[in-house]
């Protein structure tokens, strides 16, 4: 709780139902971890320029976190929730997003052309951020 993680190297480190609160974990390579059991949380954390290219993080909680520029390539959400997250200029692209939870998220820009999107569940409001390539204004 309340710690500072940030450029630590975390490659091979197994991580198995872990719950991160309050935490700074700037540029982490969570892809670089042990897959084997893989599963945490993140409440209140700021996670920026952050890697979880790769991963399987079904059922992933990520609350009330800043979550700028974090790749997010090739990542299975399924059924995961981002609920309070910014998503500013966080990558999506080939990821898995079934069934994830965007609808208290913001500032995120998701392609439904290059990502899995089938039953996610995104707010009237945030619908814009699956627009964005599309370069039109929504009023």
């Amino acid at each position: 709780m309340d710690c500072d993680l940030s450029m630590a190297h975390i490659k091979q480190t197994t991580f198995n139902d872990i719950s991160f609160v309050g935490c700074k974990m700037l540029g982490l390579r969570f892809d670089l971890c042990s897959d084997f059991l893989l599963s945490f949380r993140f409440k209140g954390c700021m996670l920026n320029l952050s890697s979880f290219y790769g991963l399987s993080l079904k059922k992933t909680i990520f609350e009330n976190c800043k979550l700028l520029e974090v790749d997010f390539v090739e990542t299975d959400l399924t059924t995961s929730s981002f609920d309070g997250c910014d998503l500013q200029r966080a990558i999506f692209d080939r990821s898995i997003l079934e069934r994830a939870d965007f609808r208290a998220a913001y500032n995120f820009n998701i392609d439904p052309e290059r990502n899995k999107v089938k039953k996610a569940k995104f707010s009237r409001d945030g619908v814009v951020g699956l627009l964005g390539k599309y370069d039109i204004v929504v009023d």
